[in-house]
């Protein structure tokens, strides 16, 4: 109960950590805003007003008490009332006049003169409207064959440092918020920069010098990213040297059992030898370019559907269908994904008669996938087969014409880009390929 409850919680609350670190920041205050507020309205502006109210009230109950007072001139009370009391009063003779009136449940002066109106007077003796004037209340009591209309300025009822106070808890709670957006956006820009920094330096990208900001946790973990890329860009340099001093130390050699072979007089050993010479050729060349960094080719925005096209056409081949969504674009590297896709048909139609390339794209992905009609791969070996130099025997063709560096690469190049690559069964009973590429 208590998992599901908080999971629930976690999928509401925000992901980011500018907009967690804002909700940190503003519910506290807020909360505190609100609270301070109903304590205010009920204590003080609520019991303010209903005081207020109560007393003009019982001024109007005066007034009439005064009126129905033979000993009194009408008029001249009528005069000291508006004088004094700061109430402008009329008689009007109506026997048909409708006491009926909307009434405002939302409005607290609405509610407050309801109810005190109620305790002196029957609901059917009196009517109010606090609309019809924008600084005064229109107050009506029945009277004899006739009405009492009290116009009654409106701050006799209610209490202008209700305003006053709304002002001033609400404008520097929004700018203590304005402010904290400020902070907050300038605190989180430095990890969002690490982020984009760390995203571009795995997917292979040529970066500028980056210069860590921001808090002291955050700058040091921006130092320790850059000594750690400028680590892995020197251990990439000092392989690539190396792998160019092995690849040029390897060949001679070769070379000269090339030339050697020429002397040899028994054919069936000078071929058998050639056939090693060829292989051992072939591996070299094969496992340079697996470890060649890709460093040195940028992105650049492509038209993958464009390129997938070409590659087919490329074959010539009757028995390799595609059905590419049309106009797909792609930044990255594009001669490795073109070497990708080459490893991968040339896989399919080495070891299957049909091949089906399918490209698509989702609001946050690409999916290319590629699928034969050959053996296929046992499920088990799904992941073997993306070791380098790992081979399978099993119904496939002769493990001569590989080295079991093709789905390496691939993975590599794929995994290169932040995607990824996978395997499965496909639905002409071979095997299928399926790339998930992020837009």
């Amino acid at each position: 109960m208590f998992y599901g409850l908080s999971k629930i919680i976690k999928n509401i609350l925000p992901k980011t950590l500018f907009y967690r670190a804002l909700l940190i920041v503003a519910v506290p205050v807020i909360f505190l805003q609100l609270i301070i507020t109903i304590v205010f309205f009920d204590s003080l502006w609520i019991k303010t007003n209903k005081g207020m109210t109560k007393a003009l009230v019982n001024e109007i109950s005066t007034f009439i008490e005064v009126y129905n007072n033979e000993n009194y001139d009408k008029k001249e009370i009528t005069n000291l009332f508006s004088i004094y009391q700061d109430l402008n009063i009329e008689f009007i003779k109506d026997d048909n006049f409708d006491y009926t009136y909307k009434e405002r449940w939302y409005s607290p002066i609405d509610r407050t003169l309801r109810r005190e109106l109620k305790s002196r007077f029957k609901t059917e003796n009196f009517w109010i409207n606090t609309t019809n004037y924008k600084e005064l209340i229109d107050l009506r009591v029945r009277y004899q064959k006739g009405y009492f209309k009290f116009i009654v300025p409106r701050d006799r009822v209610t209490s202008s440092s209700a305003r006053i106070f709304a002002l001033w808890i609400t404008v520097p709670a929004i700018i203590m918020i304005m402010i904290s957006l400020i902070f907050l956006k300038n605190q989180t820009r430095p990890i969002t920069n690490l982020a984009k920094a760390a995203e571009k330096f795995g997917r292979g990208e040529e970066i500028d010098e980056y210069k860590p900001s921001g808090a002291s946790e955050i700058r040091q973990a921006g130092f320790e990213f850059d000594r750690m890329r400028k680590r892995i860009i020197r251990h990439l340099n000092q392989r690539s040297e190396m792998l160019s001093g092995i690849s040029h130390d390897l060949r001679t050699p070769l070379t000269r059992m090339k030339l050697q072979l020429a002397f040899i007089k028994d054919s069936n050993l000078s071929k058998t030898l050639s056939e090693d010479i060829d292989e051992m050729e072939k591996m070299l060349n094969e496992y340079l370019q697996f470890t060649k960094s890709s460093f040195q080719e940028k992105d650049e925005m492509f038209n993958l559907t464009l390129l997938i096209d070409e590659i087919c056409e490329k074959y010539n081949n009757n028995n390799l269908s595609s059905k590419l969504m049309p106009r797909v674009y792609f930044n990255g590297r594009k001669n490795l994904i073109k070497r990708c896709v080459n490893n991968l048909i040339n896989n399919a139609i080495k070891y299957g008669k049909k091949v089906n390339i399918e490209l698509t794209k989702s609001n946050n992905n690409l999916f290319i996938k590629i699928e034969d009609d050959g053996p296929g791969i046992p499920e088990n070996e799904y992941e073997n087969v993306f070791k380098p130099f790992y081979k399978i025997n099993k119904g496939r063709a002769d493990a001569k014409s590989s080295v079991g560096l093709g789905l390496s690469i691939a993975s590599d190049i794929i995994r290169s880009h932040g995607g990824n690559i996978k395997l499965e069964k496909s639905k002409m009973n071979g095997l299928g390929v399926r790339i998930f590429l992020p837009v």
